[in-house]
């Protein structure tokens, strides 16, 4: 099976390369990003041991002499190898690294992504040591990449399931954690062909699962090594959140309104809230942040709303009910001025990010395309988030958090709740990773 699951993995990497020659840009990234990166061997001797569970590492005797590595003066030391699918997966595993490298300043990290959406944008993230591609998931590169550095542990985020990989870090007995993991029931692990896939699972040290689902579907199948922690990100947000700073002109702008924010907006969503702008009353402000900040479509949202203005060219003394947002790296920190706030993407593939808002104790609306998000999952049955299907539904919603005080205050601190309730994760992975290393 794992020769099939192998010949799988080739195939896929084949298919990217054949559309990297047609001129998928990103395909070209990842078959050049690939290209470029050259596996190192730290030494020719054994890798210096570390203590996991109180019993000696195995020696893993370094090849005298493998065609595709060479002694590197720079890959010496113990190293911490986390690795993403891209960038969502990332910002989980994020938390988990910064305080890693705060306790553990003496191991050095490697991080590695699969997608080039994920490695073009932190490439130069400061508290990884080095940042590079993960190489085709054959025996051959995981043997090789598990002998290139003295690794004392690895991490892998969410869904991210290498099974060579895997394999070769349980041969060489590094200890592998899986870092905000969530599984449903009809997940392939599950299913009747499933037996040889979660045998493969078997290679984990430990799993920190985001819900008691996956701890039980885990231990239903003989895997107790478990920890139900809840999801990294929430950590994160938090810490944003702490650290948000004023904006003097968004103040301006509000001038003592009521704000409504609507986050990494699409053009359905944008249409609904224009459908809603004439029932907006003039005590509330809108401040439209979409995900497409391209002059192009700023343009289109500027006809759409023509009493906008833009952030980048606001004037302050000019009145406008309508800002719109078209610079990034500021939205995460702007919720704090929220009453409570729309969220994007769901009448496409699906919602972004709700966690920011919720930090802020803001109410959440959102379109249907929401599922794949627990905590959307959970919000709305809590009623601390609103998923509408349509215009009509949008301003039913938009009109009770408005008018109705106890409705609002219920769903604000439904919010403030939930997040409490899922902080600390990374503290608990902390406590784990020491109790398996040391």
């Amino acid at each position: 099976m794992l020769t099939l699951y192998t010949i799988g993995v080739l195939l896929y990497s084949f298919g990217v390369r054949v559309a990297a020659l047609l001129g998928n840009a990103k395909a070209k990234q990842w078959v050049e990003g690939r290209k470029n990166h050259k596996l190192k061997c730290l030494s020719k001797g054994p890798a210096k041991s570390v203590k996991p569970l109180g019993m000696v590492l195995s020696q893993v005797q370094r090849p005298a002499n493998v065609d595709t590595l060479e002694s590197v003066e720079g890959q010496a030391g113990q190293w911490i190898w986390f690795h993403a699918a891209s960038l969502g997966e990332f910002e989980q595993g994020r938390p988990v690294i910064e305080a890693l490298k705060r306790e553990f300043p003496q191991y050095k990290i490697l991080l590695s992504f699969f997608s080039p959406s994920g490695y073009e944008v932190r490439k130069d993230y400061p508290f990884a040591d080095e940042v590079v591609y993960l190489p085709t998931d054959t025996p051959r590169h995981a043997t090789q990449w598990v002998q290139s550095r003295h690794f004392i542990a690895a991490f892998f985020i969410k869904y991210e399931f290498w099974f060579n990989y895997m394999r070769a870090l349980k041969k060489a007995d590094i200890p592998l954690f899986y870092i905000s993991l969530i599984l449903k029931p009809d997940s392939y692990f599950f299913s009747w062909y499933g037996s040889w896939f979660r045998k493969q699972l078997r290679n984990v040290r430990h799993f920190f699962v985001q819900d008691e689902t996956t701890a039980e579907l885990l231990k239903t199948h003989g895997m107790v090594n478990v920890t139900v922690c809840g999801d990294t990100r929430f950590d994160r947000v938090v810490a944003i959140a702490r650290q948000a700073k004023p904006f003097p002109d968004i103040e301006h702008f509000i001038n003592g309104r009521q704000c409504i924010i609507a986050g990494s907006t699409w053009p359905p969503d944008e249409k609904l809230l224009l459908h809603f702008l004439p029932q907006l009353p003039d005590d509330f402000c809108l401040i439209i942040a979409p995900h497409n900040i391209s002059e192009s479509h700023v343009a289109q949202i500027k006809v759409m709303f023509p009493e906008s203005q833009c952030y980048n060219e606001l004037d302050l003394e000019k009145p406008s009910r309508v800002l719109i947002v078209n610079t990034i790296g500021i939205l995460s920190q702007l919720y704090q001025y929220a009453k409570f706030v729309y969220i994007g993407g769901g009448f496409g593939v699906n919602i972004h990010n709700i966690q920011e808002p919720v930090t802020f104790g803001c109410p959440v609306v959102f379109g249907p395309k929401y599922k794949s998000f627990r905590e959307a999952v959970d919000l709305v049955a809590l009623q601390g988030a609103f998923s509408v299907r349509d215009a009509e539904e949008l301003d039913a919603i938009f009109k009770r958090l408005m008018t109705d005080d106890d409705f609002y205050h219920k769903a604000s601190k439904t919010c403030r709740n939930y997040l409490k309730s899922q902080v600390g994760a990374t503290e608990m992975i902390l406590k784990g990773f020491k109790n398996v290393l040391f």
